[in-house]
């Protein structure tokens, strides 16, 4: 299983990214797919997730309303839609993947970096 993140960068305070994680090796179904950030100094941190099958979404409180994940299925491409992005939502961003039945995550991304000035 692969996961490849694109999309970070920088930019300003208020500004959007979108990210995207394309995945290959997993059947695309019965799956979840996440995604989760790391700061500097800190742990890694659950942002958001969703169900393959059936579509549900979570996301962590931090995000909600700013933060939108969707899927591409034609793609096997999971993009996590930022907007209106502070400067605390500097991290690494990780996407992830685990079967819908475990608690695990099982395939990780290298990460892609998003860097917010104020």
């Amino acid at each position: 299983v692969q996961l490849v993140e694109s999309g970070g960068g920088l930019v300003q305070a208020g500004d959007s990214l979108r990210l995207a994680c394309a995945a290959s090796g997993r059947r695309f179904s019965n799956i979840v797919m996440g995604w989760f950030r790391q700061a500097p100094g800190k742990e890694r941190d659950f942002v958001a997730d969703l169900r393959l099958s059936g579509g549900s979404v979570r996301y962590a409180d931090s995000v909600k309303g700013r933060f939108t994940i969707s899927r591409d299925n034609a793609k096997n491409t999971v993009y996590l839609q930022m907007n209106t992005l502070k400067p605390e939502d500097t991290a690494v961003y990780f996407c992830a993947t685990k079967p819908l039945w475990t608690m695990t995550w099982d395939y990780w991304g290298q990460g892609t970096q998003v860097t917010v000035s104020s």
